[in-house]
């Protein structure tokens, strides 16, 4: 009896030590982020790692660029111009964008993500070997270089980066970013939806057309517990009429969306159930010109106010100019960030578009000129493609 209570001791301590060590979510979003984790976190050994430290003083300039140059401004902006956020946001096309849809809608308590690269996974980094974590770190480096420099992430570069390792798909994106926005990852759990938006956890069966998915839990400095989604989905007509991606969505609307270097999919007949969708289930949309065309927004529903600059499309999306965008930024307001395919500060558009209906999301400052007809613009010349951004030495990137 004296020897098997001593044994249950003594397993109960092995277990109490097992899980002791156990790597957080949290903690392999810091690591991943090339932030320190919690003092006693597996992870710390790998962060005396050259190669780790490497890549964390190249993420602390990288990171420290885009907040100074965009994020903060655009935090800013939305401060002024968003005076009474709905708690959820959606972002269609987003890829693993959090960091775009928490810059503009910081304040949102859920936010929706949905695009058709997969999910993915992370494995507890502190079972792989050393190359495999040096080869982890560097792919996260590698799919974040375009939306670094041009806010945007590069469609065919992404299917490619987001396949290698096993550190792959979104979800370690979507880590990379939470953690460098200052959010702390609670918890992290695989979801799935059935055909009619109904969310299914682990062993539930959502049925032969599941949409996969993944809902992170996480909180700000605040300390409030929060909700991010992102589902792996297919939103062109036929995806979306079959997923219960749109349905799911629904349940938690109306909500503020957000489209952003959307590739003008709207713009085209195979995706307009989405688009549908977003004009009758958003209170608030704020879009670049690859979003919804002007043309498809009801004028009496919806208010327009312009921001920045309409210089049409770059050339890999050639015959999208609209000639109605023109002469709605003739009379834009000035931003100064670059947001969308134009990213530079002096060429890019922002449209925050308010149903009338809805009342409580009107912008702090309003303006009755956007209602004035206004002289045509001449159409401008075709810019020349964007140049990119030069990493720090020592990191090597290809951009298109």
């Amino acid at each position: 009896m004296r020897f098997a209570a001593v044994a249950l001791a003594l397993l109960a301590a092995t277990i109490s030590s097992v899980r002791a060590a156990e790597v957080t979510y949290d903690d392999t979003a810091r690591f991943l982020a090339g932030m320190q984790p919690s003092a006693d976190s597996p992870l710390m050994a790998l962060t005396r790692d050259p190669s780790w430290q490497h890549h964390a003083k190249f993420f602390d300039g990288a990171f420290a660029q885009l907040e100074q140059r965009q994020l903060s401004k655009i935090r800013s902006w939305a401060d002024v111009n968003l005076a009474a956020p709905r708690p959820t946001m959606f972002y269609l096309f987003s890829g693993p964008d959090f960091l775009y849809a928490n810059a503009f809608y910081s304040k949102a308590s859920t936010y929706v993500l949905g695009a058709l690269e997969p999910v993915g996974a992370v494995p507890d980094l502190s079972r792989l070997s050393r190359g495999s974590v040096d080869a982890a770190v560097y792919n996260v480096e590698r799919s974040l270089g375009s939306i670094l420099s041009f806010s945007f992430f590069i469609t065919k570069q992404m299917k490619v980066d987001l396949h290698t390792n096993q550190v792959n798909g979104t979800l370690p994106i979507l880590y990379v970013f939470l953690a460098r926005s200052g959010k702390t990852i609670r918890n992290v759990e695989m979801v799935a939806l059935d055909d009619k938006g109904g969310v299914h956890v682990g062993n539930d069966n959502p049925g032969p057309s599941a949409t996969r998915g993944v809902r992170i839990t996480f909180a700000g400095s605040d300390g409030e517990a929060r909700t991010l989604y992102y589902f792996s989905t297919d939103l062109s007509n036929p995806g979306a009429r079959a997923a219960g991606f749109l349905k799911f969505c629904e349940t938690l609307g109306p909500g503020n969306s957000l489209i952003k270097s959307a590739s003008y999919l709207l713009h085209s007949g195979n995706f307009t159930v989405a688009r549908d969708w977003l004009l009758a289930n958003s209170a608030t949309i704020i879009q670049d010109d690859s979003g919804i065309p002007l043309a498809n927004y009801n004028p009496r529903q919806w208010r327009f106010f312009p921001f920045g600059h309409y210089l049409g499309p770059i050339n890999e999306f050639p015959g999208r100019y609209q000639e109605r965008y023109a002469e709605l930024f003739t009379r834009a307001q000035p931003i100064d960030f670059g947001v969308g395919y134009r990213w530079r500060v002096h060429e890019s558009n922002l449209l925050l578009s308010v149903k009338v209906a809805g009342g409580d999301a009107l912008p702090a400052a309003e303006t009755s000129s956007f209602a004035e007809p206004q002289p045509k613009p001449l159409r401008p010349k075709r810019p020349r493609p964007p140049e990119p951004i030069p990493p720090p030495p020592g990191r090597f990137f290809w951009f298109r």
